[in-house]
């Protein structure tokens, strides 16, 4: 009866396989009802990518055959090809993943070279090249800076406020090309410090020219003239919501590290613990209210106090974690020469966490640079806007929507977090698993 029921359910599933090969894979009349409007119909166009993909891999199989064959011959030895010819395959997948991940980028930064829209329009090009009508290569007739002007239209910077911009800039250029020098020459000391100096010594030319612009400098008409606004408000709040995290985290870290007989110590961690498993999202009339109530709202203060309070819990828990793997020994050291509980936390533990602790601001920077829902909420005036509202605007309009200026602000406003995860990428990987280890 089994065997009867297998072979029937077997049948119908061939069944089922013929008909939709019949009547959706290779019947050209169902896939012209499918097309959308704008679109280009190619027949089994399934067929043609599926057929690329085999010949990749074919080609894999063929190179890993000949390759191995000739290194047998030449060392004589006997292997197997499919150890090779796998690995490749794994490449391929890798490549074809890389490339599908990274197509949207390709057109958002197309899109911000097109002042009219065109990659986002039902009207289709007709160059006779199919990846260019179909849209799949972004198709420029006429590529132009005209979207980036547009962001700083209007804008005045003062004399200092161009030297703290050229000396951002000219320590930039000096930590790529130490950064280029460390790839191609043996590895030595005084690269990775001078990088590290150029990296702070830009941060704080940022955080300064950040400081010093105000709104009565933005002149341009339109919001998209504020860009640059936008951008130096977020600059503000990341940054004051780092140094704060880092201050939080460090003395409630400390305290739950050392502080063993602390009454209520393991209870407030695993309330930590609970806590981080709600998103943050839920609180949101609570802090609305609780600023209402204290009239913070369309505030910095406001949404620094707010972005604070949610990286306790998990910064605490991790500087915790770090100082465990720092051994007493050093600390009864100190104390044995005379030395507070406050010295040895100001003047020896602090600066063996500088890296947990750039880590901490990091991850709070970042994390915060792209927030929208709260900062949404709580930000209202179009001169307080940080980036996430402020790219929102562009996109506001049923049949205004600036694609190509909000391209062009989202290829600017990522600039900032793509060059701190280049140059302090060391500082997350090690900031991760620090604390992994006990002594």
């Amino acid at each position: 009866m089994r065997k009867v029921l297998a072979f029937l359910l077997t049948g119908l599933v061939l069944y089922g396989v013929y008909w939709f090969a019949a009547h959706r894979l290779f019947d050209e009349g169902s896939y012209r009802k499918q097309v959308a409007f704008g679109s280009v119909f190619v027949p089994y166009g399934w067929a043609y990518a599926l057929g690329f993909l085999l010949l990749l891999v074919l080609l894999v199989l063929l190179y890993s055959v000949g390759y191995t064959a000739l290194t047998n011959r030449l060392q004589g030895r006997r292997r197997s090809p499919w150890p090779l010819f796998l690995q490749g395959i794994t490449h391929l997948f890798l490549w074809v993943l890389i490339l599908l991940v990274y197509y949207p980028v390709v057109q958002v930064v197309a899109a911000s070279f097109d002042p009219t829209n065109n990659l986002f329009s039902f009207r289709r090009p007709n160059t006779g090249f199919l990846l260019l009508d179909a849209k799949v290569i972004p198709y420029l007739p006429q590529p132009s800076l005209e979207n980036y002007a547009k962001l700083v239209e209007g804008v005045i910077l003062y004399p200092y406020q161009l030297g703290l911009l050229l000396l951002a800039g000219l320590a930039l250029l000096g930590v790529g090309g130490i950064g280029l020098m460390r790839r191609l020459l043996p590895e030595e000391d005084w690269m990775g410090f001078w990088q590290g100096r150029l990296l702070l010594l830009m941060a704080l030319s940022v955080f300064a020219l950040a400081l010093t612009l105000s709104p009565d400098q933005f002149t341009g008409q339109g919001t998209e003239t504020k860009f640059l606004l936008w951008v130096r408000n977020t600059f503000l709040i990341s940054g004051l919501t780092g140094l704060l995290a880092v201050l939080l985290t460090a003395t409630a870290g400390y305290a739950f590290a050392r502080f063993r007989h602390l009454p209520g110590r393991y209870p407030l961690l695993l309330f930590f613990i609970f806590v981080q498993m709600f998103p943050g999202f839920l609180a949101l009339v609570a802090i609305y209210y609780l600023l209402s109530w204290l009239d913070l709202l369309n505030s910095f203060t406001g949404l620094v106090l707010a972005y604070s309070g949610g990286i306790i819990s998990f910064g605490t828990w991790v500087y915790k974690g770090y100082l465990e793997s720092i051994s007493p020994s050093l600390e009864e050291a100190a104390m044995v020469d005379g030395a507070t509980k406050w010295q040895v936390f100001t003047k020896i533990l602090l600066p063996l966490s500088a890296p947990m602790f750039v880590f901490i601001f990091l991850l709070q920077f970042v994390g915060t640079y792209s927030e929208f829902v709260l900062a949404n909420l709580v930000l209202t005036g179009v001169e307080s806007w940080n980036v996430g509202v402020g790219l929102r605007s562009f996109t506001t309009g049923q049949f205004q929507t600036k694609w190509g200026i909000f391209a062009a602000a989202s290829v600017l406003g990522s600039l900032p977090i793509l060059f701190l995860f280049y140059g302090f990428q060391q500082y997350f990987v090690s900031g991760y698993t620090a604390g992994a280890v006990k002594e």
